[in-house]
């Protein structure tokens, strides 16, 4: 049986500053925004070239704020990542090398943490 994971729920305080983060600065395609009650509002981003989305709004998690951590995308290039998410006004950590790959890490404007990982090359 295959199983794909295509949506993590965000949780945040301000929909529109996060959606704005994560569309404007981080660069994900902004799919969907459906206030479909008062009490839900769903909003979903994708990271290009992703099969998984992000949803955040209201009425979709009961997670605090600021309380999702270690989501991780997995790039090509972190130097070229790094410099576009730093273009784009993200605060990152600089390049940390490790034996499983090399990483770049930032948070949302809640706190919620990600970790940009380039795989080490295979043998």
């Amino acid at each position: 049986m295959d199983m794909k994971l295509e949506l993590v729920a965000i949780p945040v305080t301000d929909v529109d500053r996060a959606k704005a983060f994560y569309a404007d600065q981080v660069g994900f395609n902004a799919d969907q925004d459906h206030q479909v009650s008062d009490d839900l509002r769903f909003v979903q981003l994708t990271p290009p070239g992703s099969g998984c989305s992000i949803a955040l709004g209201t009425g979709i998690t009961e997670m605090a704020p600021g309380s999702q951590k270690g989501l991780q995308l997995v790039v090509a290039d972190i130097e070229a990542a790094q410099r576009e998410l730093r273009g784009r006004g993200v605060e990152t950590s600089e390049i940390n090398d490790m034996p499983w790959g090399r990483f770049v890490f930032f948070s949302d404007p809640d706190g919620n943490t990600w970790a940009v990982q380039q795989l080490p090359p295979r043998p």
